[in-house]
């Protein structure tokens, strides 16, 4: 079963939904000094780069990290940052809006660390210390959750490619 990867390795796994509800519910899911939601202007603007139409998000858009704001321009930091550098990065839109608007409950079971090839959607720099983020289906388990979702049979694992 699914154990937590190494730090160049990403392991997502498909949960039910009461395995995901444990962990999405969990303070612990969202590690680092502070955790809060994206702004409304943001997820109006995710909308947009990634094609759905206005309002489609209505879920919150939680993130975490050692710090709020993009050291450079100060702009907080959130989703919008995650959306725009997988877009240029790693993934498209059709993805995007499948794990942000879809159904299937992911849990991420890496060892909490700064998101990968994250810069800021208002100045380009990089943004270091942004260390999870989740949604209504998405979330991060680690430590005694990790362990709980390592034991579960039906946990299926995601290609990096189709995760985040």
């Amino acid at each position: 079963m699914p154990k937590a990867k190494g730090p160049t390795e990403k392991a997502t796994l498909t949960v039910p939904e009461e395995v995901f509800r444990q962990v999405y519910d969990s303070p612990r899911s969202l590690p680092g000094k502070e955790r809060w939601v994206t702004v409304e202007k943001d997820v109006r603007e995710i909308e947009r780069i990634i094609g759905i139409p206005q309002n489609s998000i209505g879920a919150p858009l939680w993130v975490s990290g050692d710090t709020r704001h993009c050291a450079t321009c100060g702009r907080e930091t959130n989703w919008l940052d995650i959306v725009n550098s997988a877009l240029r990065v790693r993934h498209g839109t059709a993805m995007l809006t499948k794990v942000i608007l879809g159904d299937q409950k992911y849990v991420n079971v890496e060892a909490p660390r700064a998101i990968a090839d994250l810069t800021c959607f208002n100045c380009g720099a990089a943004v270091t210390d942004l260390r999870s983020f989740k949604c209504h289906n998405w979330a991060y388990a680690h430590g005694v959750l990790l362990e709980l979702i390592s034991e579960l049979p039906e946990a299926g694992h995601v290609e990096t490619q189709d995760a985040l």
